[in-house]
């Protein structure tokens, strides 16, 4: 009977070990599955690369340098209204020759944060040329795309191009501090006109190279949202004193804990809440191996990606609301005790939260009555534009990336984590997208708002092709049809 028993338990172990081995087997096969034959593109690549791409020749880069003087065809053309709105924006209405084709929208701004000369290799406000680059504060952002704009209109205009469809060129004063004053103001006239956009197009991301681990081919990010905000104030009031009887606890360091408590008390990890679940999905076959294995099976290594995202700023500020103490004032001697201590704190908000989510997080979080807390300012992140293969615009900025970018495969949504001049354009249309084209790598990145701002001749060239094809081909009728199976594409 005990021998029995025991051939009974090695038979039901073994039978135990082939279920296992045969789950393993299946889970392996899965993921080999979804890793390389299940590969799902950014979206349904409607337009094939043409034969060669859009380039222009020496001396059509010549004429665009004598169009940069002053843009005459704009401001002579008769079907092109210059209206200045809140005394320094500018408003340009391209009246195409269909009025039964719905516009669009194209918008940049023209002022600049601050830049102290200190540092700077030229000027900042000099416009130098030094081995092909192009030195200033808004090379970058966002003085390219406003004269860029133009010289693209420009262009076209000299060859007597009439456009087809209607389009609204935009240029704001004050995107640095809000946009109440420029943007907030044309877009409020466009609404009083009954203006609808077939999409808009603003800064934000951009063609970004070696700049996503693990991807080595250059990637257009096209943004289709972009976060909240919430400025909170912090204050602490206490009675002054002197120093050398100090209170066991002064304002100062009462403030202190609670931004300290806000620091280590990060927001939830919100990956696979909102549209960096898209970005990687649309990337996972980009990625070198093993990494393609993993992102294109999140089903299973979703965990493990939050947590890697979550070492670095850059993507951290992706997948959850960021906090960032930016402002702390308090005292005025070395010998008193400071009456009140002030500080200031920003949250990004991610998309899948609330302005007023964050706060109550932000109250729990503090916990302390004797901090006051101010709202400053508060906005909820923007709704997400559509991504799909019935959407116009995103297959215009596929067809045109394809056409002046020979080495960009991949086009793919993703989220903007700063904030820009079309958030205040969602009652004119739902289709809100966010995209400079320009080849940026990593070493462009800490030159937006920082020092040595530059662009280079070449990559500012590039982005008035962009522009310059992509308003020919918003004159298209129609999209083409969608392809049966888009996965042999």
């Amino acid at each position: 009977m005990a021998g029995g028993s025991g051939q009974r338990r090695r038979v039901a172990a073994w039978a135990a070990g082939l279920g296992l081995c045969a789950v393993l087997l299946a889970l392996v096969a899965a993921v080999l599955l979804r890793a390389y034959l299940l590969r799902s593109p950014a979206i349904p690549r409607l337009w094939a690369r043409r034969g060669g791409t859009v380039s222009f020749s020496a001396g059509e880069r010549l004429e665009l340098k004598e169009a940069l003087r002053v843009f005459p065809a704009v401001f002579s053309s008769k079907f092109i209204q210059h209206e200045i709105v809140g005394k320094y924006s500018h408003l340009f209405t391209v009246q195409g020759s269909n009025p039964e084709m719905m516009p669009y929208m194209l918008l940049a701004h023209m002022d600049v944060v601050p830049a102290p000369p200190e540092g700077w290799d030229f000027p900042p406000f000099s416009a130098a040329e030094h081995e092909g680059f192009i030195y200033g504060r808004g090379t970058l952002d966002n003085k390219n795309s406003a004269i860029g704009i133009l010289q693209a209109l420009e262009f076209l205009l000299k060859r007597h191009y009439r456009p087809r469809r209607s389009f609204y060129v935009g240029i704001g004063h004050d995107e640095e501090v809000f946009g109440r004053k420029g943007a907030m103001k044309i877009a409020a006239l466009l609404e009083a006109r009954g203006v609808k956009l077939s999409f808009l197009l603003d800064e934000g991301s951009a063609i970004l190279d070696g700049i996503i681990a693990g991807v080595k081919k250059p990637v257009a990010v096209i943004a289709v949202t972009e976060k909240g905000s919430l400025t909170l104030n912090f204050t602490v009031e206490k009675e002054p004193g002197h120093s050398s009887f100090p209170p066991k606890e002064t304002s100062i360091g009462i403030l202190a804990a609670a931004m300290s408590r806000l620091e280590q008390n990060p927001l939830r990890n919100l990956f696979g809440h909102g549209p960096e679940l898209m970005t990687v999905e649309h990337l996972a076959s980009e990625f070198r191996f093993p990494l393609n294995l993993i992102m294109s099976n999140l089903w299973l290594f979703s965990p493990l990606v939050s947590r890697v995202l979550a070492w670095k700023p850059s993507t951290n500020a992706l997948i959850r609301t960021t906090t960032a103490v930016t402002m702390f004032n308090a005292g005025i001697k070395i010998n008193v005790i400071p009456s009140s201590a002030k500080a200031t704190v920003n949250f990004r908000i991610h998309s899948a939260e609330k302005a007023t989510e964050v706060l109550e997080i932000v109250r729990n979080t503090v916990a302390d009555d004797r901090v006051k807390i101010d709202v400053v300012e508060a906005f909820d992140p923007l709704p997400i534009s559509p991504w799909d293969d019935q959407t116009f615009g995103v297959h215009i900025f596929q067809r045109t990336i394809l056409d002046t970018f020979p080495d960009v495969d991949s086009v793919v949504p993703g989220t903007c984590i700063g904030n820009t001049d079309s958030r205040h354009f969602t009652n004119v249309t739902n289709a809100i997208y966010r995209f400079n084209p320009l080849l940026l790598k990593s070493d462009d990145l800490p030159r937006i708002h920082g020092l040595n701002e530059r662009i280079s001749v070449e990559n500012y060239e590039k982005q008035v092709e962009f522009l310059f094809q992509l308003i020919k081909n918003c004159d298209t009728d129609k999209l083409p049809e969608p392809h049966a199976n888009s996965h042999e594409l």
